[in-house]
């Protein structure tokens, strides 16, 4: 009888990892996903993974995601490597199954050491017919940002399976922000994305390209936060460039009456007071 131990399921031998790009390896290893719900299923082929941190980085994020959430987004295999390393050059691509279509940027690769300072990425996507994998460097991620670059990929997954009127609903309200000269945003994109509405253009009647791709940029960005903040404890930081609160927590109330969190998660810390106080 060997005595050498088999590696725990999910977990890939490190000699087996080469330098391949995303496609190639969510295509190699998505069919060795484990369930973690109906939606959700993981792959770690990076550091064996603790009780403990199997909880942290996957259990407790899905477990905290809205069920209307939860139900609109296609199926999501998570897979955790080593380190993902970005190079120059992007292109789209076909899998080997000519049913399925991959989004894979072809500039990403999953490495096994530290890229060179410039070249590390945290995470990337690749898109099939019925199935979406989320890549993530693991080693040197802290799980805070982890999970918000979780979050981040899914509200982007989110927006693009949007209904018409929760939609229209959203650009409504950030149309009352603009006419109502509101300053400032949640994240950096929707930032950016709105000082280039406001050089671009004056009125926000009409439904621009410009106006669409911030409208779309600050759905993404509030709802990363909406979803984070159902998960952990977490600071706004303030500044010049931050939504002033009372129009943030609008924003947040929008959202949890379009996604009201699971039994048992609170949005706001009052809604902590009141579950305890029952």
């Amino acid at each position: 009888m060997s005595s050498q131990r088999e590696p725990a399921p999910g977990i890939v031998v490190q000699g087996n990892l080469s330098r391949v790009t995303v496609g190639q390896f969510a295509e190699r290893f998505r069919a060795e996903v484990i369930p973690l719900s109906n939606t959700f299923g993981y792959f770690c082929a990076s550091l064996p993974m603790s009780e403990e941190v199997l909880k942290e980085y996957l259990e407790e994020p899905v477990a905290a995601l809205p069920t209307a959430i939860a139900g609109m987004l296609p199926r999501i295999s998570i897979l955790l490597v080593p380190y993902l390393e970005r190079s120059q050059g992007r292109a789209g691509s076909k899998t080997k199954n000519a049913s399925a279509r991959s989004q894979e940027k072809v500039g990403e690769f999953v490495v096994e050491e530290r890229p060179e300072e410039g070249k590390q990425s945290w995470a990337s996507e690749v898109r099939f017919e019925n199935e979406t994998v989320l890549v993530f460097a693991f080693k040197e991620q802290d799980v805070a940002e982890y999970h918000y670059r979780l979050y981040r990929r899914l509200a982007t997954l989110v927006v693009d399976h949007l209904p018409a009127d929760a939609w229209d609903g959203y650009k409504a309200a950030i149309r009352e922000e603009l006419n109502n000269g509101v300053h400032g945003e949640v994240d950096e994109e929707s930032w950016q994305a709105k000082q280039a509405l406001l050089r671009r253009q004056s009125g926000v009647k009409r439904d621009t390209r410009v106006f669409e791709e911030y409208a779309r940029q600050s759905f993404i960005d509030t709802l990363t936060l909406y979803l984070h903040g159902i998960c952990c404890d977490i600071d706004v930081e303030t500044g010049p460039r931050q939504l002033p609160s009372r129009h943030l927590r609008k924003r947040l109330n929008f959202f949890k009456g379009l996604y009201p969190p699971p039994e048992g998660y609170a949005v706001f810390p009052e809604d902590d007071d009141m579950k305890n106080a029952k």
